[in-house]
């Protein structure tokens, strides 16, 4: 059985986190922060990185950010439990694929949190979203559940490459709600889909090939719900990640920081390794000048 690799995660006591790693050819750099309107911070941020070379190279590098739910005490948990779950199943997980071993260890998460949310009092209702980025090589596998989401800047280009699991976003995908009126709804944060809440929860699984200098942004709703995507776009421009994580999280706050805000950026600099794609993942077509992007927008 494979060793769990360096994991570093947070926050912990604080209810701000902050952290930069490198690697041969990606950089990530992680900021949570508890906002203005909340006592605690419920969001959990979690990288995992091999430092046994043939475990790198056959199960890849993992990212991930969640946003609990449930109450001081559940929403904390839920958070933390997802992620420490996750990561323990998917590089000891037994499925041929990397989106097979992404499946497995979400579901893991989901039987885990929903056991104790029925056993435990205290914990009922308990759930969490969950956006995991998974490096191989020069593919990346997107794993997702609730409204947290996964974007790519390649170029000058913005993509949102998941879709958020709220009533807002599904009514919006359907037409029966404008752009304008999705934004301002008052059910807005209701969501569809977490892991927990249920016995089984639905997995939206993606891959596209990586470029270098690609720039990819994990976060919760307090920040995608606050800033605009013309503003996270100019912030995931950058020169340094630091800058641009402390620039998205500064824009949050002065939009009045309601809720915890965490991001996590990851970017490729350097030449990765050519790897083929695995089955089991929607393959995103990342077109030239951000179609992706619109197209997502529309529809989250």
């Amino acid at each position: 059985m494979p060793a769990i690799p360096f994991t570093e995660g947070g926050p912990e006591e604080s209810d701000t986190y902050e952290y930069h790693w490198r690697g041969q050819f990606l950089e990530s750099h992680t900021l949570s922060d508890v906002g203005k309107k909340r006592e605690h911070n419920e969001d959990r941020c979690i990288l995992c990185v091999p430092e046994d070379a043939a475990l790198a190279e056959g199960r890849g590098m993992l990212f991930a950010v969640a946003d609990g739910m449930g109450g001081v005490r559940g929403g904390a948990y839920a958070s933390r439990v997802a992620l420490d779950t996750l990561t323990e199943t998917y590089y000891r997980g037994t499925a041929d694929t990397v989106p097979g071993r992404l499946r497995g260890a979400i579901d893991a998460a989901n039987r885990k949190i929903y056991d104790e949310a029925e056993h435990q009092p205290e914990y009922y209702g308990m759930g969490t979203t969950v956006s995991t980025l998974l490096v191989k090589g020069d593919h990346a596998y997107v794993a997702q559940v609730g409204d947290s989401r996964v974007y790519l800047l390649r170029g000058d280009a913005l993509s949102q490459v998941t879709d958020d699991h709220s009533l807002v976003a599904e009514q919006l995908r359907n037409g029966l709600i404008s752009e304008d009126e999705a934004k301002n709804h008052a059910l807005k944060n209701l969501i569809t889909r977490a892991v927990g809440t249920t016995e089984a929860v639905k997995v939206d699984l993606f891959v596209f090939r990586l470029k270098p200098n690609d720039t990819l942004l994990l976060c919760s709703d307090g920040l995608s719900n606050v800033v605009e995507d013309q503003q996270i776009q100019e912030a995931l421009g950058e020169g340094k990640l630091q800058a641009a994580a402390r620039i998205l999280v500064g824009r949050a706050l002065e939009g009045g920081g309601p809720d915890n805000i965490s991001v996590l950026l990851v970017r490729v600099c350097d030449i990765p390794p050519k790897t083929a794609p695995e089955e089991g993942a929607r393959h995103v077509a990342l077109e030239k000048g951000g179609l992706l992007g619109r197209l997502k927008g529309l529809m989250s």
